[in-house]
């Protein structure tokens, strides 16, 4: 009898799920993609929502209090909304270090500041925190959260591996179709409300002439969109790509006195309906520059 109960207690505790908490849904994405039946994920934010500005409903703070561990994308994004949720969930597991990941630890960040005083706006200390955004970067994040799984639940880590080997086999193809789809577009130059596709266009050799956002943050202002109808009207760029969280009007304004194409950019699984993977957020954002 002692023997059949500890056996059942083994296939208890192997069956188990760990639960983790993530604060952004492209997390999500890779997490489940890499977790399998293995993981219950607890995502935070929408996709829809301005990743620096997440309102702490309550209804977040039982997602936390379930939780084993946490996923962050770091960078000083989560920095305004998620403490106070950490707090109110008094959960001793999200406490320990050992049981947060960093995801911007583990890629080399861009934009980083000189100067972090307020003149300069909402500027991020350690730099621009939308690394997500360059599709050569998923890879690396993809194998940080293997090897974070893998390291609390050794029992399923050939699990996670496994699913690891087969998204990068994938992502390697379609990274070759998103950099075939971009190759024509090397050295053209967009108009951005907000810096937040600066890695994306790093990664293809587009240039980001100029923000609708005087200094990130700020909303524009009547001279600064003055300023902007000058260097469209000069530089001809290819178009504005504008976020879905902010207010577009400036942007139309800005298509109604030049022709620019106003292009509505996702920034997240989940910002436009129709994106619901990783995978599906690269192929919108390829396909609408084209």
């Amino acid at each position: 009898m002692r023997l059949l109960l500890l056996l059942a207690l083994l296939v208890s505790l192997s069956e188990a799920k760990l639960t983790v908490a993530v604060s952004y849904p492209y997390i999500a994405s890779i997490a489940k993609t890499i977790g399998g039946d293995k993981l219950t994920v607890e995502t935070l934010a929408q996709g829809s929502w301005d990743p620096h500005f997440v309102v702490p409903k309550p209804s977040l703070i039982g997602r936390l209090r379930s939780a084993d561990l946490i996923i962050i994308n770091g960078a000083d994004l989560e920095s305004g909304w998620l403490p106070p949720l950490l707090t109110r969930a008094s959960n001793g597991n999200l406490n320990n270090p050992a049981n947060v990941l960093d995801l911007s630890k583990k890629v080399k960040l861009i934009d980083i500041p000189t100067d972090t005083g307020r003149a300069g706006g909402d500027v991020h200390a350690d730099g621009n925190p939308h690394f997500h955004l360059d599709p050569h970067n998923i890879p690396v994040l993809a194998e940080a959260i293997t090897l974070f799984l893998s390291q609390k639940d050794p029992a399923n880590a050939p699990l996670y591996r496994g699913n690891l080997a087969a998204f990068k086999s994938l992502w390697s193809t379609n990274l070759k179709r998103w950099d075939s789809t971009m190759a024509p577009l090397r050295g053209t130059s967009v108009i951005q409300y907000h810096p937040v596709f600066n890695y994306f266009l790093r990664a293809y050799g587009l240039k980001s002439l100029a923000t609708i956002e005087p200094l990130a943050g700020i909303p524009p202002s009547s001279g600064h969109t003055m300023k902007l109808i000058g260097i469209i009207a000069a530089e001809k760029p290819l178009c504005i790509m504008h976020d879905v969280y902010h207010s577009t009007k400036t942007g139309e304004f800005l298509h109604d006195k030049t022709g620019i194409k106003l292009l509505l950019m996702p920034h997240d699984v989940g910002s436009l309906e129709t994106i619901d993977t990783i995978s599906a957020l690269f192929d919108a954002l390829t396909k609408r520059l084209q």
